[in-house]
């Protein structure tokens, strides 16, 4: 009998999809029988190098096909993937690293630096997956024959050893994991500065999957194109997972420029896709747009902010509507979603609850569950809903009800339909360009500035990314700052996208009587 998880997926759809394509990357495809082979072989490695169940194997690395194969392996032997975002400095990638007690980091080797300064105070081995043939020549790892001849280990003083490893790898034993166990670990922002990492158990991917399965359509066939990092929980949740569990293709692109991915969509027939308002956005103002042909799309998801009626009106002269959604990292990530056939009628709305999902609308005020039309903050349940959050019992108590429902600190209605619209956002986070940013992090490194005596971070309108942080401080007597010398403080310390341009000083920052910073005063003096 196979077990349980997500490990064994692939062993699954190879039995049933052997010769049909899983992933194309560049101009290669791999086969689902391919893919569990490389699978079993970057297991057995690992297991060769100490890696059992309850460990965690962290990768750093862009979108490339050993993040899918990593991420596999490791849930094989029981272990717990925990994916990086290769946009953060050193300083949170260690604090990552270090706070899920890795005990194996993978990096590809274009971040082999990144992850040798991330990891040198921490007690954790290395590996680095390359082209051998490309060794020394730096950019990225060019698509690879077999593991044996792209994984090595990194020793104390960086010194590559060639991996020793039969050529081929058989009867990998996979570990009795059962739906509850945890899977992966997904950082995201807390609002007290330090990010926590989500545990998303196999049971919460599985159900997740299953959802965007049946709401977004996916089939045999279905052939969706990836154009956002796979460390975001959107393109691993409702792409990179749904895909491969019903044996469809994914078209893996490495970044995302506009003009290639018009190209993509076109060249290689693509049938899904999902992304942010920004990137929708970009594709519809680059040159290429006018004379792309994009006409094999059927679903286009998005989430992370309302899409603006000019792409909305761009995207429907071409025949082509959105399915938006509401979720986050903590539900793997959906709670909701909007067909496409609804989408005009329900303008701003995220939609109606995922078919596995429940959710409900709590007055602030007094506590009570409200109807139709009713204000307040949005709770969710279900099997995708993560059971915590690793080594933080307190935050983990705090995030769920007496009864069980995941509060999502977001305020929404839902309407008589039970289609469900965001009123406001978690408390202070700002979402630029899809990136989820806590103004109290950013905060707290202002606050390092020797000049700076208070700070506040408020997201403002940008017409590009949807909305940026915006810096307001006061100063230290005699004291003086400009923009560019908070952003050249900031850099190396926060990822760019956290890092505000724009600079306010003020004499003084409104405040409570208890001396918490008044930051809707602040917004509505300068955004309405």
């Amino acid at each position: 009998m196979i077990p349980d998880g997500l490990g064994n997926w692939i062993r699954r759809r190879a039995v049933k999809s052997r010769d049909f394509p899983a992933i194309e990357f560049r101009d290669q495809t791999l086969t689902y029988a391919e893919l569990s082979r490389r699978i079993d072989t970057l297991a057995a490695a690992l297991a060769a190098r100490g890696i059992s169940r309850g460990d965690r194997v962290a990768y750093l690395g862009g979108n490339h096909p050993s993040f899918i194969e990593a991420m596999f392996a490791t849930t094989l032997l029981g272990a717990i993937f925990v994916p990086l975002n290769t946009r953060l400095a050193v300083p949170e990638l260690e604090f990552q690293l270090d706070d899920a007690g890795v005990s194996m980091l993978i990096s590809t080797a274009e971040l082999e630096h990144l992850a040798a300064a991330s990891s040198t105070s921490l007690d954790i081995r290395r590996l680095v997956v390359s082209d051998p043939s490309a060794e020394g020549q730096g950019g990225t790892p060019a698509w690879v024959e077999d593991y044996e001849l792209a994984i090595r280990d990194v020793g104390d003083l960086h010194v590559a050893k060639p991996m020793e490893y039969p050529h081929r790898v058989e009867g990998v034993d996979s570990a009795a994991v059962t739906l509850d166990d945890p899977a992966v670990i997904l950082y995201t922002s807390g609002t007290t500065g330090h990010p926590k990492g989500a545990v998303l158990t196999h049971g919460n991917l599985t159900w997740n999957a299953l959802c965007t399965i049946v709401d977004y359509d996916v089939v045999s066939d279905s052939r969706w194109i990836l154009i956002s990092p796979l460390f975001h929980v959107a393109s691993l949740g409702m792409g990179l997972l749904p895909t491969l569990l019903k044996g469809a293709t994914l078209l893996l692109q490495e970044r995302f420029v506009p003009a290639e991915a018009l190209d993509a969509i076109e060249r290689l027939r693509a049938t899904h896709i999902s992304g942010v308002p920004t990137t929708y956005q970009m594709m519809m103002e680059d040159p290429r747009w006018a004379e792309s042909d994009i006409s094999t799309l059927r679903t286009l998801t998005c989430g992370g902010s309302p899409v603006p009626r000019k792409v909305i009106d761009a995207y429907a002269e071409r025949g082509l509507a959105f399915s938006g959604g509401y979720g986050m990292t903590e539900a793997a990530p959906g709670v909701a979603m909007i067909p496409p056939w609804e989408a005009e009628a329900k303008v701003g709305s995220s939609g109606a609850q995922m078919f596995f999902v429940r959710f409900r609308i709590r007055d602030i005020e007094t506590g009570e569950i409200v109807g139709a039309g009713g204000v307040g903050e949005i709770e969710t349940t279900g099997p995708n809903i993560t059971p915590g959050y690793w080594n933080r019992p307190d935050a983990s108590e705090e995030a769920f009800t007496e009864d069980g429902w995941f509060k999502t600190g977001d305020i929404g209605v839902a309407d008589e339909d039970g289609f469900l619209t965001i009123v406001d956002r978690a408390k202070d986070m700002i979402i630029s360009g899809g990136e989820n940013v806590y103004s109290a992090e950013v905060e707290q490194a202002i606050a390092a500035i020797p000049a700076v005596a208070g700070v506040a971070v408020i997201g403002v309108p940008d017409d590009r990314w949807g909305e940026v942080p915006h810096a307001i401080v006061t100063l230290m007597p005699g004291a003086a700052l400009t923009a560019a010398e908070m952003v050249e403080f900031l850099t190396n310390r926060l990822a760019r996208y956290k890092i505000p341009k724009t600079l306010e000083i003020v004499d003084e920052l409104p405040r409570t009587a208890s001396g918490k910073v008044q930051k809707h005063q602040l917004r509505l003096a300068r955004i309405g």
